[in-house]
């Protein structure tokens, strides 16, 4: 019961402070709706390029959560901050990395065949957000540290400050006033700068003012990169940042091929895609809370009760799961609505979000697994599947049902065919983690694992 109680407090902190960070997503995507939909489309297409590369770049950090969990379970406080400074080499690297990808857009929007007339806008506020990647990339360090700590309410309340500033600043920069043009989805982009900035700042504030953190000695001086560290991290970190790429890419390049459909199936997937993302902020956090559970016990020596929080986070992934999916079959017509003015858009929206739901109760189970997989070490298991699944399955198997057909059936030309292949690419990919959570999880396999 404590560690069902301790879950649930965990999860519950990291949910709230993550739909802060989603609403961003939500507020910026109803205000490009009511804007224009050329607005809509562009920001549907240019968030679909940032959270590919973001996230990728965020997975390889958020892979050193189990790493400072571990250390924080054996009782070594020092060596949390002597590994936070390491990993802030790691995290330079994502960052030059990040901002290149981010200002040089062209060969991805080519390739993916973005119409010439949604290029510059998109490139506009791409630009933008490439400025944003170093503040956005620490503050998710800061994140995950307080998170493998067991310590997520700091980060929290900074979330849900920050989407205060947020709202009004989105409003301000999309439709201008008091002297500044209308920025359409690129002034959506400059108070999403804003806001990440003013986060990092506090951030840093709180780890020189907080208690809390002074016995991990984080503000002494950066010692020289050491190379066995670092690989290791690289080892953990990379794969599972590639992973994370894989699983994101099948979704948010979605976008970008559903764009030549044109305008109204853009708008309408940029719907559902919000959607489906504010979902996959309930698995994310109880997957948070678990794998930071599963590895303080696995640093504190006990495998038997690492398997015991693994079981509890489960049961709880999937029952949300499930009562989130029935919802949103009951409601999808009228969360349509709201997003969009357009009918066309509403009305197409409102079928996709019927595959959403389906889509979610795998997205859930699959998440869950690879934080769980990831404090036993896992990281090139997940990412083999993922390419083959993920990317053949769901997003190859989504193009031909799309545009020329498939096991017979005439091309769709429609959004739908890329949620129909992506849910079950999911499910099967669902199927193998859980396999492999049971398989690596046995405590007959695993005595305690050496934290690094």
């Amino acid at each position: 019961m404590t560690e069902l109680r301790d879950i649930l407090r965990h999860g519950g902190a990291v949910l709230v402070g993550q739909l802060a960070v989603t609403a961003y997503g939500v507020v910026d995507t109803v205000i490009a709706g009511r804007h224009s939909n050329e607005a809509l489309a562009a920001l549907s297409v240019g968030s679909a390029v940032f959270i590919s590369v973001f996230v990728a770049l965020m997975g390889v950090l958020q892979a050193l959560l189990p790493v400072w969990a571990e250390l924080h379970g054996a009782g070594r406080p020092a060596e949390v901050g002597r590994s936070l400074r390491q990993a802030l080499y790691l995290c330079g690297i994502t960052i030059v990395i990040g901002m290149a990808a981010l200002l040089h857009p062209d060969p991805l929007l080519r390739l993916t065949g973005v119409p010439e007339a949604m290029q510059e806008e998109v490139r506009g506020y791409l630009r933008v957000l490439a400025w944003s990647v170093p503040a956005a990339l620490l503050f998710r360090m800061y994140a995950t540290l307080n998170q493998s700590l067991g310590k997520p309410l700091l980060v929290t309340w900074l979330q849900i400050g920050s989407l205060a500033v947020k709202v009004p600043l989105s409003i301000w920069f999309a439709f201008g006033g008091l002297g500044l043009p209308a920025g359409g989805a690129v002034g959506c982009a400059w108070a999403s700068l804003v806001v990440n900035y003013l986060m990092l700042f506090t951030a840093f504030w709180l780890l020189r003012s907080e208690p809390f953190y002074r016995p991990y000695g984080l503000w002494r001086p950066m010692e020289r990169p050491h190379g066995p560290t670092l690989a290791r991290y690289a080892r953990l970190g990379v794969p599972g940042g590639l992973a994370i790429l894989v699983e994101v890419t099948s979704f948010t390049l979605m976008a970008l091929f559903i764009a030549r459909l044109g305008t109204v199936a853009s708008a309408a997937h940029q719907v559902a895609a919000n959607v489906a993302a504010v979902l996959y902020m309930v698995p994310l956090s109880l997957g948070i809370a678990t794998s930071a559970r599963v590895g303080y016990w696995l640093g504190a020596g006990d495998p038997h009760r690492a398997r015991r929080v693994l079981v509890t986070g489960f049961k709880l992934t999937l029952g949300a799961a499930v009562v989130l999916a029935s919802l949103l079959l009951l409601s999808r017509h009228g969360l349509a609505n709201l997003y969009a003015a357009n009918t066309q858009v509403a009305a197409l929206a409102g079928g996709l979000l019927a595959w959403v739901a389906v889509y979610h109760v795998a997205d859930a189970t699959q998440a869950l697994s690879v934080f769980v997989l990831r404090c036993y070490r896992v990281a090139i298991a997940p990412l083999v599947v993922y390419c083959v699944l993920l990317w053949g399955v769901g997003l190859g198997g989504g193009y031909l049902l799309a545009y020329e057909g498939l096991a017979g059936r005439p091309a769709l030309q429609a959004p739908q065919a890329f949620w129909i292949t992506g849910g079950a690419a999911l499910a099967l990919t669902a199927i193998i983690f859980v396999l492999l959570v049971r398989h690596r999880s046995a405590p007959e396999r695993n005595g305690a694992t050496a934290a690094n």
